[in-house]
């Protein structure tokens, strides 16, 4: 989920990652597969693919299931198949806004899958269009913030077309043009600074402040909506202030 709190995003991955690793595994060996059979199988001229790899590592994905991805999506091997891509809106409760991007061989299961996680949560799906406007393409690249400071990465970073970096709590968040987004890698590597993930994400341009009843209303539906197979990732525009998210963690 992406797009809110510190809070929600630095403690919600890891609780993914935590309760939810073959889900999670799944859906960042569709991104590999994904990416090898639109750019080829090659990393060195498939940047996407690239960044893919370097997440599902990050994820702990084994290399074995790695390399098979990429052997599948390039062509190199039997099995892999045809993913669309397709976007759903809706609102959650409060009227905060949720897009839903979907990886599927089948239309009508992801349709249905994320229809059903929006009824059963208190949120209704809407018309194309209707939501996204209020998101924004755009490159983001996350590293521990251990050992870093703004100012320090603005300096390797801000020439390679970086926009602004956003303090998550635990992570950097390095936003700039989704043109960008391997510009801005590259130079963190040539830096020496390590780096989590890099891919385009769509990004709010306004956010929708909860109270504690709000944003586990929020979360809930997010959590559903992550636990369908077709779904890759769900973005939206909630804030979750401090005083709440402080009051999300007492609960756990």
């Amino acid at each position: 989920m992406s797009g809110h709190s510190k809070w929600a995003t630095t403690k919600h991955k890891k609780a993914a990652i935590d309760a939810k690793r073959a889900n999670l595994f799944a859906k960042l060996i569709k991104n590999i597969e994904v990416a090898a059979r639109t750019g080829g199988p090659d990393t060195s001229g498939n940047p996407t693919l690239f960044d893919a790899i370097q997440k599902a590592k990050k994820s702990s994905v084994p290399n074995d299931n790695i390399d098979r991805a990429v052997k599948r999506g390039g062509g190199l091997e039997a099995g892999g198949a045809e993913y669309l891509t397709l976007m759903y809106e809706g609102y959650a409760p409060g009227g905060v806004a949720v897009l839903v991007e979907c990886l599927t061989d089948n239309k009508n299961r992801a349709v249905s899958e994320v229809r059903v996680a929006f009824s059963r949560n208190g949120g209704n799906m809407a018309d194309s269009g209707s939501v996204s406007y209020l998101f924004a393409r755009k490159g983001v690249v996350t590293l521990p913030r251990e050992g870093q400071t703004e100012d320090g990465l603005l300096e390797v970073v801000l020439d390679a077309g970086a926009e602004e970096i956003n303090d998550e709590g635990d992570v950097f968040e390095i936003i700039s043009e989704a043109s960008d987004v391997v510009a801005v890698r590259t130079a963190l590597q040539q830096a020496g600074i390590d780096y989590d993930s890099a891919e385009a994400q769509f990004v709010p341009d306004m956010r929708v402040a909860v109270d504690l009843d709000g944003a586990q209303k929020v979360l809930r539906l997010v959590d559903a909506l992550e636990d369908a197979d077709d779904v890759q990732n769900v973005y939206t525009n909630v804030d979750i202030p401090d005083d709440v998210a402080a009051q999300l963690d007492a609960e756990d």
